[in-house]
């Protein structure tokens, strides 16, 4: 005699594991695209020291202070490029049927997390690679040799006057696992909570250590360390809507829209410090 066998559907969806957006803490919001979609940012030079003539003929353009000079005032244009949208449409009856798992709100909450900030995070930091005004030639890292290629990476940010506070490690998990193994790398892992929310996890030779999923960032990515104030990533709009039984659907109608860019600042580009791994050469066969 056959028996069939209960089958039970449980009320839970097996969410993927996600992490939080990573931008917020290496970028700023120093300027406002209220209002517009291009920001220019003016970029002024500055004098020449000279030595004070105690003597000397006033002729020409010439005087006691040195020959007189005309600052340039540039601009850095700003345009946002990114401009993305998703929908999808949930039908009454698959919500019903489906325990109310398949639930508008919870499904756009989702979207958020594993699509929409993964890829926002993904451009940010991939320009912020691209244009930074440090970017030593791509080598190997080991466990022995990466401390000093931090240190490195932060004297090239001293040598540029970037501000001392507020610098940034931001590492894959595969370095920081190099950087465990480094017996010459003590990590101050007491860390507050809000920190850690932002994805901070410890703090080494003045620098805030964050570790970033590879999948958010460029390929051979090594480690970078940067301030805050070289990058604007502005998000001008951020729009998710949930149409109920709109004209042709039997159900929810989810909508959603974001805009956003990244602009690394020319004058401040060397607080930047972008390190690649070097790929392996591929045995001649």
């Amino acid at each position: 005699m056959a028996i069939e066998l209960v089958e039970k559907y449980l009320p839970y969806v097996d969410e993927q594991f996600t992490t939080e957006s990573k931008k917020e803490i290496l970028t700023n919001q120093d300027f406002s695209f209220s209002g517009s979609h291009t920001v220019k940012v003016y970029k002024i030079s500055t004098g020449t020291m000279n030595d004070y003539g105690r003597s000397g003929p006033r002729t020409g353009n010439w005087s006691r202070y040195g020959a007189v000079q005309s600052l340039d005032a540039t601009t850095q244009t700003m345009t946002l490029d990114k401009d993305r949208s998703f929908t999808f449409a949930i039908d009454a009856l698959d919500a019903d049927e489906t325990g109310d798992t398949l639930e508008a709100a919870s499904a756009l909450g989702r979207q958020i997390r594993e699509v929409v900030i993964p890829e926002v995070d993904t451009h940010v930091l991939g320009k912020m690679c691209r244009l930074a005004g440090n970017k030593p030639e791509a080598k190997a890292l080991t466990k022995t040799s990466i401390y000093v290629e931090i240190i490195t990476g932060n004297k090239a940010l001293d040598d540029a006057e970037a501000p001392e506070t507020g610098r940034i490690l931001v590492v894959t998990p595969d370095t920081y696992l190099l950087m465990k193994q480094c017996k010459d790398i003590v990590m101050e892992t007491d860390i507050g909570n809000g920190m850690r929310v932002r994805g901070v996890i410890a703090n080494l030779d003045g620098l805030s250590v964050m570790r970033v999923p590879a999948s958010r960032l460029p390929e051979g990515f090594g480690f970078m360390i940067a301030h805050p104030c070289a990058t604007v990533a502005p998000t001008k709009l951020e729009s998710y809507k949930v149409h109920q039984d709109p004209p042709g659907i039997s159900g929810q109608l989810v909508e959603g829209r974001v805009v956003y860019d990244a602009f690394v600042l020319e004058n401040k580009a060397k607080a930047i410090y972008y390190q690649a791994i070097k790929k392996e050469e591929t045995p001649a066969g």
